[in-house]
């Protein structure tokens, strides 16, 4: 069932070209950090551009639980009063996190390090999820957890009375468990070092910056080091949200397997720690651009504009590449479907931990739909028939999951027969205008009983 009500059937099928604007919601990750960020300032933050999908609103409900005034003027216009650092109180009810990893582990790492305790859950497919990966860093601070099954949701967090700066190696790519630990750092004093292996998006470090933390990144032969002295006073800011890559690879993804299509994709955030899937696409052959490229709020944007692509060819992506395309795999596989040959991909055991195991999800999904798939724990192969030669017609598991919907969503529109997810409900947590706005560039997309 969905996350948040009765569960959604959708189908999707082939029809005619793909053609105008996706005016794609603003990103996910900078929203959830707009919020936590501007909580944690003294004065007011200015945000336009939220992202106004389920996630983000589950985030904002909990600043204001710990304190914040959160204000949304509409429009995706919002304001944040913040509290200042170590300036949290002591919420009065449980955290609903709703289905965000992303929220509640960075509400874990910004509340740890005050001398509160706060109880946190979420939807079933949250609460099956391990939290272990931030609760261990968060008790080098002083913090306790006590959770269910194995260090899961439900959970209560006592946060440290007398927290401790502490030094930390990211045992696995992870930008919430870094973002997690730096939060947490902001009310220890002294500093506290993250060292990750592999850099990944750095969302967190470049706004920490932009409130005022003091923050240095220097690349070693440990990794990537990043040091933040604690105990700042961060100053509020005016923030425009870009527009969310993850998002905008489903209508770009769409547009290049679609017969014809010519779609326009304006204002995408291009960090170069998020951007992974279009160099793929562009080194599998799709016809895809960047115009426009700018930067805005110390952030690269271009506008996106995607071709039909029937010649596109399977590739090896490089493993390194991982950790700035992980949420966008689910999405790759589809079009690897329509490609020809073999597309490897290698470095992703991070997708067996997400809203679900997205490999597996992926995997049942494309081989019921007629496409062979290889998988290992850290890796699977997709095996493309090339454009026109994809069976489809088969009903497939969202698991709880937006973006295992919305990337067999994608996949109906170019396969020989029709494709129905279960439950499309779980796509309202990142991208609530996900029908509304494929359907508006010609897609095939309807709810089905």
């Amino acid at each position: 069932m969905s996350s948040h009500g009765d569960p959604i059937p959708m189908t999707s099928r082939k029809g005619g070209p793909l053609t105008g604007e996706a005016h794609v919601p603003g990103d996910k990750s900078i929203s959830h950090r707009s919020l936590i960020l501007g909580a944690l300032s003294v004065g007011e933050t200015r945000i336009t551009g939220l992202l106004e999908g389920q996630d983000v609103l589950d985030t904002g409900k909990a600043m204001r639980a710990f304190g914040a005034e959160v204000t949304d003027h509409g429009g995706g216009e919002w304001t944040v009063h913040g509290v200042g650092v170590g300036g949290f109180a002591e919420p009065d009810q449980v955290i609903d996190c709703g289905n965000s990893g992303t929220g509640v582990r960075l509400i874990m790492g910004a509340m740890a390090t005050s001398p509160i305790t706060a109880t946190f859950t979420g939807d079933a497919s949250l609460n099956a999820r391990p939290m272990g990966r931030v609760t261990d860093p968060l008790a080098l601070f002083g913090a306790q957890a006590f959770g269910r099954d194995g260090g899961r949701l439900p959970m209560t967090i006592v946060g440290a009375s007398d927290p401790v700066p502490v030094r930390y190696t990211v045992p696995v790519p992870s930008a919430q468990v870094k973002s997690a630990v730096l939060l947490a750092g902001l009310n220890a004093p002294g500093e506290t070092v993250v060292i990750e292996k592999e850099a990944t998006r750095d969302h967190t470090e470049r706004m920490l910056a932009g409130f005022g933390a003091e923050l240095s990144v220097e690349e070693t032969e440990e990794g990537r080091v990043i040091t933040l002295n604690g105990q700042p006073e961060l100053v509020p800011q005016t923030i425009i949200v870009p527009r969310d890559p993850s998002s905008a690879a489903f209508p770009v993804c769409a547009a290049l397997l679609v017969e014809g299509s010519d779609v326009l994709v304006p204002n995408i955030g291009l960090n170069p720690t998020r951007a992974g899937l279009f160099y793929t696409l562009q080194e599998m052959g799709a016809d895809l651009t960047f115009e426009n490229m700018r930067e805005e709020g110390g952030e690269p944007v271009a506008d996106l504009r995607a071709r039909f692509s029937p010649e596109m060819e399977g590739i090896a992506v490089p493993p390194e590449r991982a950790a700035s395309m992980i949420d966008e795999y689910p999405v790759l596989s589809v079009v690897a479907a329509f490609a020809k040959g073999r597309t490897e991909m290698r470095g992703v055991k991070e997708l067996r931990v997400k809203e679900c195991d997205r490999i597996d999800a992926m995997a049942k999904g494309l081989r019921a739909a007629g496409i062979e798939v290889e998988e290992g724990e850290d890796w699977w192969v997709v095996h493309g028939r090339g454009h026109g030669d994809v069976p489809g017609g088969v009903t497939v598991e969202s698991r709880l999951d937006h973006r295992i919907a919305m990337s067999f969503l994608v996949m109906g529109l170019a396969t020989q027969s029709p494709m129905r997810v279960d439950d499309g409900g779980p796509i309202a947590t990142s991208f609530p205008i996900f029908e509304e706005l494929m359907t508006g560039l010609g897609a095939g997309l309807t709810r089905s009983n």
